[in-house]
């Protein structure tokens, strides 16, 4: 490695640049954090340090926890997901002050009192601890895993002898790599990093670069190296040493890049230089802007303010970078939670994550949520939360989201070259999808843009609609999906209200009062109840015919066929015709949540697979029966498991031409029992919102023609954005839907045609009313 030493800066810098491209494409990320500088108050004097003072100095020793716990509701209301504690090392070895508080409040050491705070944060805020304690024995390390999702110490340097390092012994090098080896054994999510300018040279840059490299190499745990740059304060001992040279701090970047290994993150702080540098940051190499706060200062560089994030985004945007906001611990260790996470932090990490695992980055505050069992409310959502409310879009919750942005600078990467490839006309497969859902910043309103171009080809202008009911007969169900808030079963008899199974004539009756009111289809959809001998749905169907001949009758899931079928010991397609003679008309696609048995061993590990959903839905579209594809994206999936959906759907559309359109349904997680288990994400972001509606428009092109926005879960100001991304479909009026507000949905049970219209109205398009099968209605009426 020491031949990098001879290469001219543009050279290395170029290199560091193209692997960096290689590596992560476009995106930059950064951390919204507070800073919690728990105490100034440190044993060790480094020559370039503000922060450390004396007990004379310091207003006092330790922040309180109320001080604590109020900067980081501050941050929870602005959005943030990180806390980062800084502080000195070990002050109660030199300040009997420091001494004295700890014992007064119980503890026997610093890091004690940290672990106590940290876990009083997470707890109440949500806000994922970082702990940056300094050099600590394996045992401080581990107590402060139980309440940290991540830890750091700055390795700074290996060299023994720089005045900047006199009079500190936590920063002599053994203690500092041991610390670092030490955090490996245990399974530590690490930041490390070096510091340019304190009297090292390159060659002693590469060393201590080349040396945490070979700690990863043995164990893994680092996530992140920060390639510092220093610059000198006054009142230090070093208030007179020049500060680091920008080519110095840019090459050791571009050194770190090359050196390390691919699955760690190369971070230079964005307020240590002027913003007219940050663009030269970026060309050697950096894929993250390390923490930035909207809410706190930099406590060790008080002097230097963080960027505002419209800055930050501007400078990254215009090197043809996106930004984007991520967790505390980085993706790939957050995917391998039994491994680098104890056990209380899973559930944190999770919550406050995408579905890359990431940082959410819908705007608004983002608190823990707590439930309690509210009394019998029938069929409507029945797990109240209680505290603090988020004000953060999530699917169902009634808040309006945030429109996609356009970029300020023409995008490029992979995202630009699969879109070019689209508008000419080449056919994308799994790796052009998974490109389009990494999409970020203005690279999501490129992908809505041209999915719109799709849609504009394959469909038209028109806003489409049908006037329509569910009927849920029955909410008593025999499997448990662990997504689901409206089954019933014995063990839910407090829960979910009454159990309900509706008579025929009941069905009958409200297919009729829904044809009075205009509906020309009826939805039967409900649990598998354990007295049905699969002639049931045969019945339910020829009742709804009989009573209302011309009422389409689009029911049953592909659950519903495949039990009512084995129930009889009947063939599966003899099955279909018999429903089809008794007046069923299509299939729902619902059943389907994820198709990918990885994801359906989590959320319905004794449903239908894969193979059997597809399955059925061939075989109704080989008797005549039309049906169509949903997705529930949001909960425990990964953006390859879409990817897996969209292209299997695919494969079956183009074998049987059967499906009419594709129905992108956002998990609602306010009263799953999955979420409230602690076990799934709070639903998808807007961002992937978005994203899954143009990316499946892109996909199934003319193969899918319709592309339809649930508004149940989206709410209208949703559902009108959507149409500006691939979407040409609002679905029914659905009287009386109740699935969706059994998991906690607020949006309601119906819209008028009058409502769907001022949302098509407000996107510029025209609305008509459809036949399930988009078909002309007979006679309807115009919309206002």
């Amino acid at each position: 490695m020491t031949s990098l030493l001879q290469l001219p800066t543009a050279e290395l810098l170029g290199r560091a640049a193209a692997r960096r491209d290689a590596l992560f494409g476009t995106r930059v990320t950064y951390s919204p954090k507070v800073f919690v500088p728990l105490t100034t108050l440190c044993r060790d004097r480094c020559g370039y340090c503000t922060f450390a003072e004396s007990p004379r100095t310091a207003r006092a020793p330790y922040m309180t926890p109320e001080e604590v716990l109020a900067v980081a509701r501050q941050g929870a209301a602005a959005g943030c997901h990180e806390a980062l504690f800084t502080l000195g090392e070990a002050p109660e070895l030199r300040y009997p002050e420091a001494r004295a508080w700890l014992d007064a409040h119980g503890h026997a050491s610093t890091v004690s009192y940290l672990a106590e705070v940290a876990g009083l944060v997470l707890e109440e805020t949500g806000l994922l601890p970082h702990a940056n304690a300094g050099a600590l024995a394996g045992e401080e390390l581990a107590l402060l895993r139980t309440v940290s999702a991540s830890q750091g110490m700055m390795l700074e340097s290996l060299r023994p002898d720089l005045a900047a390092h006199r009079g500190a012994p936590d920063k002599e090098p053994a203690r500092r790599l041991a610390t670092l080896d030490a955090a490996g054994r245990l399974r530590i999510p690490f930041t490390t990093g070096i510091l340019v300018g304190i009297g090292e040279d390159e060659a002693d840059r590469l060393e201590a670069v080349e040396a945490i490299a070979r700690s990863h190499a043995e164990h893994g745990h680092v996530q992140e190296v920060i390639v510092q740059n220093f610059l000198p304060k006054p009142g230090t001992a070093m208030r007179d040493a020049p500060p680091a040279r920008h080519e110095d701090h840019v090459r050791a970047i571009a050194l770190a890049r090359l050196v390390l290994p691919d699955d760690v993150r190369v971070q230079a702080p964005p307020n240590l230089s002027a913003p007219e540098e940050l663009a030269g940051l970026l060309a050697a190499g950096i894929d993250d802007w390390g923490g930035v706060s909207p809410v706190t200062r930099d406590h060790v560089n008080p002097e230097r303010p963080w960027p505002s994030l419209d800055v930050l985004r501007g400078a990254t945007e215009a090197a043809g970078h996106q930004l984007a906001p991520r967790l505390t611990i980085h993706p790939h260790l957050a995917a391998d939670p039994g491994r680098w996470l104890d056990p209380a932090l899973r559930f944190p990490v999770l919550d406050r994550a995408d579905a890359e695992l990431l940082g959410r980055d819908d705007p608004g505050a983002l608190w823990p949520e707590r439930h309690q069992d509210a009394a019998n409310v029938g069929t409507g959502a029945e797990v109240v939360q209680v505290g603090r409310r988020s004000t953060a879009w999530f699917s169902g919750a009634g808040v309006d989201p945030v429109p996609v942005r356009a970029g300020t600078a023409a995008i490029g990467g992979p995202v630009r070259e699969v879109l070019d490839g689209v508008r000419l006309g080449q056919e994308v497969g799994a790796d052009e999808l998974l490109a389009l859902f990494t999409a970020r910043g203005g690279e999501v309103a490129a992908v809505a843009e041209v999915a719109d171009e799709v849609r504009r080809r394959v469909a038209g202008d028109e806003v489409t609609f049908v006037v329509n009911r569910n009927i849920n007969y029955t909410n008593v169900c025999t499997y448990r999906c662990t997504f689901c808030g409206f089954s019933k079963g014995p063990l839910s008899l407090n829960l979910r209200g009454k159990p309900y199974l509706l008579t025929l004539e009941e069905v009958a009756e409200r297919s009729a009062e829904a044809a009075a009111l205009g509906a020309t289809e009826v939805c039967l959809q409900g649990g598998i109840h354990p007295s049905f001998d699969g002639n049931f749905y045969v019945d339910v169907a020829r009742a709804v015919h009989e009573r209302v001949p011309g009422m389409h009758i689009h029911g049953f899931t592909a659950l519903e066929v495949l039990e009512g079928s084995r129930r009889l010991g009947e063939p599966l397609a003899d099955y279909l015709r018999r429903l089809q003679d008794a007046g069923l008309r299509s299939l729902p696609g619902t059943a389907a949540e994820i198709l990918d048995d990885e994801v359906r061993a989590v959320l319905c590990p004794d449903k239908v697979t894969t193979e059997e959903w597809l399955e059925v839905h061939r075989q109704a579209h080989a008797v005549g029966l039309r049906s169509n594809v949903t997705m529930m994206f949001g909960s425990v999936e990964h953006p390859r498991h879409w990817v897996t959906h969209l292209l299997r759907t695919r494969a079956l559309q183009r074998e049987t031409g059967g499906f009419t359109e594709f129905v992108g349904l956002p998990f609602v997680h306010m009263a799953a029992p999955v979420y409230l288990k602690r076990a799934a994400r709070r639903g998808p972001t807007w961002r992937e919102t978005v994203l899954v509606h143009a990316v499946a428009r892109i996909a199934y092109a003319s193969d899918i023609r319709n592309v339809q926005a649930s508004w149940v879960k989206l709410g209208p100001v949703g559902a009108r954005q959507l149409l500006a991304a691939g979407v040409n479909d609002l679905g029914g009026t659905l009287m009386d839907e109740n699935i969706s507000r059994a998991a906690g949905a607020s949006h309601g049970q119906g819209l008028t045609p009058a409502d769907l219209a001022d949302i098509a109205r407000d996107a510029g398009r025209p609305l008509r009313q459809r036949t399930t099968l988009y078909g002309e209605v007979p006679a309807a009426a115009p919309v206002a």
